[in-house]
């Protein structure tokens, strides 16, 4: 019998086409369902039947993808969802002044999902002074996974209208311009810079 081809589809890795494709898979999965980049491309590969090793799109053109997703199908809740985000986070900045917080993250760069969360960055001269800050507010509190050697600790926020990351890291650390896996540099503010957003996105 003789052996049946692949389809055109999975044969051809640099078709513009597929790639759009892929990219646009992985954004609305990152949009409706909160997974997070390097999974949802994953998926996205899964769900149209590429190969494995088919050329993954960047974080990158992604993040732009699910700009537009958001702008298309979800306007007026995106809108919502990311003022409610921002005050939030503004209000716990302005609590946690002395470890010098700056918003980064999804939250500041306007690409939060339903799934999202608050990441702030602290720098203090030791984890042990965020923690004991919380425990006396009362503020309940985990120990997540730092994805960087850099990281000293992430205390994570679970209340339902507290969704937070608190990234540790050593005060030394924040002069340094951090990159995201696609190496562009993560944006960052402090809370006056977040209020300015906000107050402009209100009038």
């Amino acid at each position: 019998m003789p052996r049946r081809s692949r389809p055109a589809r999975i044969q051809n890795h640099h078709s513009p086409a597929l790639r759009s494709e892929l990219v646009q898979a992985a954004a609305r999965l990152i949009a409706e369902d909160g997974m997070e980049y390097g999974a949802a491309k994953k998926k996205a590969v899964r769900q149209l039947g590429l190969p494995e090793n088919f050329p993954l799109p960047g974080n990158a053109e992604i993040q732009d993808a699910v700009r537009d997703y958001h702008a298309i199908y979800q306007e007026d809740e995106q809108a919502e969802r990311l003022a409610a985000l921002r005050r939030t986070a503004v209000e716990l900045m302005r609590r946690l002044e002395p470890f010098a917080p700056w918003l980064t993250g999804s939250v500041l760069d306007g690409t939060a999902t339903r799934h999202s969360r608050i990441d702030i960055l602290l720098f203090p001269d030791s984890a042990k002074e965020v923690e004991i800050f919380l425990l006396d507010r009362g503020f309940g509190f985990h120990h997540g996974s730092p994805k960087s050697e850099r990281v000293e600790a992430v205390l994570v926020i679970d209340e339902e209208d507290l969704p937070v990351n608190l990234i540790v890291l050593p005060p030394r650390e924040e002069r340094i311009n951090f990159k995201g896996a696609d190496g562009r540099s993560r944006a960052r503010a402090r809370v006056d810079a977040v209020e300015a957003l906000l107050a402009t996105e209100e009038q």
